[in-house]
């Protein structure tokens, strides 16, 4: 736990999410043997074992604290057990291998590069990396649940402007948060023309892979080989998805699929799929895919870097507004129609820090000055999309300062946001504690727990 004092940072970056950092890496460390239970929480239990390796976790990661970093993480696990508990008996809660697997591979990534080496991670663990990753399997799916149990439980939480600016007005001035340089931009996408003979190529692969599934091949085991998408190593699997969340015509052709059939070649915004459905739940599926996307000529792409080339030049020499050459030019639904301008998906601002910003982004615009316009460069989209053309446009750069409610409200009202579900989150915690079935070793009756009702 971060030292205690530090309350505005603890909001800003969601300290209570902290706790659902189910038992760290280091339990993995040691050969699982008979261990001291240390507390019950209804039907699971905390073993001491497991404070001992958070402990060393939190030291080796530098983090220090005002007070018993033990006690302290054993109310982590308290609070944790409480989530895990109600997350078991919500039906619509549930966790998918592609989600594991997702997190799986950032998590060994993370240790990878605190141990430098896949030797050294290994030496560690005493055991090689796979073994390493079949220890973790359960640790990333309690964290899954209590993620999302968390976040169902403060999912009705609003603010009102009335009331952020009343949190604003109220806060110490120590307290307000400073605000990074910010960049706005706006761009225009062109994808390099592609062939019929391409296009005509990729399905009939997807043609040849569908007969071959309908003999008998596994389609998971063709999706690991053949597919481009991001779910290919979890099989093609992309967990349970409602139709607003897929492509239009991906979605048409799940919702059709009865049984487990396999669907005709689809072509969406991502490329081309055919796609096989695993389960339906209410107004969701859950589908695996396998996506191909045709590969434009060295001469198509060059094409394309020429026809941005020649638009920018336009551009800066006001024959056409950068406004009016996205609307009639880029292939970038979400921003042509918006003068170009790219929302930040994790704020739903137009601002961007330089760590928000794609990389092949982040190398250019710290370049520019305000309005001026890149020379074309090769991107990738939004949906993952290869051998993508862009030029970018620098609309506004805002220097680091201290957070104010003109220029940030939005970041003002997400920190108040995060002050009611914090409280909202104390408050579900207190009322499971006397719900709950909770026992504690004497050996931590002493701990002062920032919730006075754990022991009873």
């Amino acid at each position: 736990m971060i030292t205690k004092n530090k309350a505005m940072k603890k909001i800003l970056t969601r300290g209570l999410l902290i706790i659902l950092t189910i038992t760290p890496f280091f339990t993995m460390a040691q050969d699982k043997v008979i261990d001291q239970i240390v507390a019950v929480v209804g039907g699971n239990i905390i073993l001491k074992s497991d404070i001992e390796n958070m402990y060393m976790q939190n030291q080796a990661s530098g983090i220090t604290s005002d007070g018993d970093m033990k006690c302290e993480i054993l109310e982590q696990l308290l609070i944790e057990k409480l989530l895990l508990a109600e997350a078991e008996l919500d039906t619509l809660i549930e966790v998918t291998p592609s989600q594991i697997n997702q997190q799986l591979d950032a998590q060994i990534q993370q240790y990878l590069s605190y141990f430098e080496t896949q030797e050294a991670l290994e030496e560690y663990f005493k055991k090689p990396l796979p073994l390493i990753k079949a220890d973790m399997q359960d640790m990333i799916k309690n964290r899954l649940l209590t993620q999302q149990m968390n976040s169902k439980i403060v999912e009705n939480v609003k603010a009102t402007p009335s009331e952020v600016r009343a949190f604003y007005r109220q806060m110490e001035q120590d307290k307000i948060p400073r605000i990074p340089t910010q960049y706005e931009y706006a761009q225009i996408t062109i994808y390099p023309k592609v062939e019929q003979n391409e296009e005509n190529r990729i399905k009939a692969k997807l043609r040849e892979y569908k007969k071959r599934i309908e003999d008998g091949t596994n389609f998971a085991t063709l999706a690991v080989m053949y597919s481009e998408g991001h779910s290919a190593r979890d099989g093609g699997d992309i967990g349970y998805s409602g139709r607003a969340q897929l492509d239009p015509t991906y979605a048409a052709a799940a919702f059709n699929l009865k049984g487990d059939r396999i669907s005709n070649v689809v072509k969406s915004e991502f490329g081309y799929h055919i796609i096989q459905l695993i389960d339906r739940k209410g107004e969701k599926v859950r589908t695996r895919h396998i996506l191909m996307q045709p590969r434009p000529t060295p001469k198509a792409m060059e094409e394309a870097s020429k026809a941005l080339d020649t638009l920018s030049n336009a551009i800066r020499k006001g024959d056409i507004s950068f406004d009016e050459a996205a609307a009639r030019y880029s292939f970038d639904k979400d921003s042509r129609n918006n003068g170009g301008i790219v929302i930040n998906p994790n704020t739903r601002s137009s601002r961007f820090s330089i760590e928000q910003l794609p990389p092949d982004v982040s190398k250019i615009i710290t370049g520019l000055h305000v309005n001026e316009i890149s020379e074309p460069f090769k991107s990738i989209d939004q949906n993952s999309r290869q051998n993508v053309y862009k030029i970018i446009k620098l609309v506004n750069k805002v220097n680091e300062h201290k957070a104010n409610i003109q220029e940030d409200y939005q970041l003002v009202s997400n920190v108040y946001l995060e002050s009611k579900r914090e409280k909202m989150l104390q408050d579900w915690i207190t009322k499971q504690q006397a719900d709950n079935y909770i026992h504690i070793d004497d050996t931590y009756s002493n701990c002062n727990f920032e919730y006075r009702n754990w022991i009873k």
